[in-house]
């Protein structure tokens, strides 16, 4: 018999792979795409931000890292043609795909313990973690992305508006997703489910 330990590994490994697929399927709706990447999608970072709260800090941060590879593999690898040199190439690696998703993971957990109403932790969470996710595309945008700020004032306004346009909406999106799931599931428990709801 399995102890309870490799139980609630399996149930994490299980959870985490789930919502990876969840996180990667949505991705591929998009409400709308800029002509050089990033998009609008359809709730895609929310289940990146629920394992992050469900599991902590360190394995939300984990998972995103993963979503993101998988981000950059399936959907990002055309960017490369765009950038020169190895400088271009870690940047875009790392603040477009790696650390930018991870900020996800990070957001998901970021309030857990220190705000007790789940729907506000998550809310909390959702909006930390696209912060910080913009804030890398922002990094990415002013450093390997300026070239194509021709007719802006500055390269800052232009990755801030071309990145901030997108995030925004995502953003929002997110917030609305994970408060909406919140008042449905209880994140804090193994079975989800709240009492009395979806019988």
């Amino acid at each position: 018999m399995e102890n309870k330990s490799t139980i609630k590994t399996t149930r994490r490994l299980t959870e985490t792979a789930v919502m990876l697929a969840l996180a990667t399927a949505l991705s591929y709706i998009q409400i709308y795409t800029l002509p050089m990447g990033g998009s609008i999608t359809l709730f895609s970072q929310v289940p990146i931000i629920i394992i992050g709260y469900r599991y902590g800090v360190k394995w939300g941060c984990f998972t995103g890292i993963l979503h993101g590879i998988l981000q950059m593999l399936l959907q990002g690898l055309g960017n490369f043609a765009y950038v020169k040199g190895i400088f271009a190439y870690l940047v875009l690696i790392f603040m477009d795909y790696v650390f930018a998703f991870m900020s996800l993971g990070l957001g998901g957990g970021l309030f857990k313990k220190t705000i007790k109403n789940q729907a506000v932790a998550l809310g909390c969470g959702a909006f930390a973690g696209s912060a910080l996710r913009l804030l890398c595309h922002f990094i990415s945008g002013i450093t390997i992305w300026g070239e194509y700020a021709d007719g802006w004032k500055s390269v800052w306004i232009y990755a801030l508006a071309y990145n901030g346009s997108f995030m925004g909406v995502e953003a929002a999106i997110s917030v609305i997703g994970v408060i909406v799931l919140a008042l449905v599931f209880d994140f804090n428990k193994e079975n989800l489910l709240r009492k009395g709801k979806l019988k």
